[in-house]
């Protein structure tokens, strides 16, 4: 069997030029995805989440923008950073009851509260004024999850 092993690497300015490094012109979708535990109960519910219990919760950070002169729209790092900072470290192990601002802890309410919040971060640190936050999934067991879109976000502004 015959492999191709490179026997050199690509260099800037010899092999690819910086005008060739920003492929398109086009709008492309970047998405992070997270892990976190957390327990909860919810009010006026009959079934059994009317009792404590816990999850392990996954949420997708789905943004769109255009790539910038690198053919980058946004760097995987500081999705992680923001979404780390603004929601699964504030979330992991912990009561949600506790930690969220005065809700039902519904995945429905939920989702909506970190597509604020990541929002919010983007504005705030405006790194990346072109890229919009896009969706956002919050799984509560494999095959559930709740959503929340831009568009939906801006439906009732």
């Amino acid at each position: 069997m015959s492999y191709d092993i490179p026997r050199d690497v690509q260099m800037l300015g010899r092999d690819i030029q910086e005008n060739q490094l920003k492929y398109h012109h086009k709008s492309v979708l970047i998405s992070k995805e997270f892990t976190f535990d957390s327990a909860h109960h919810l009010h006026c519910y009959e079934g059994k989440c009317k009792n404590l219990h816990g999850h392990t919760y996954k949420l997708q950070v789905i943004m769109r923008g255009k790539v910038d002169s690198r053919g980058i729209a946004i760097d995987f790092g500081d999705i992680k950073r923001i979404a780390k900072e603004r929601v699964v470290d504030r979330l992991d192990h912990k009561y949600l009851n506790d930690v969220l601002p005065a809700m039902n802890t519904t995945a429905e309410n939920m989702v909506v509260w970190m597509y604020e919040e990541i929002h919010q971060a983007l504005l705030d640190e405006q790194l990346y004024p072109a890229i919009m936050l896009e969706e956002i999934r919050l799984w509560e067991t494999p095959t559930s999850y709740a959503a929340i879109t831009r568009s939906m976000m801006e439906e009732d502004v």
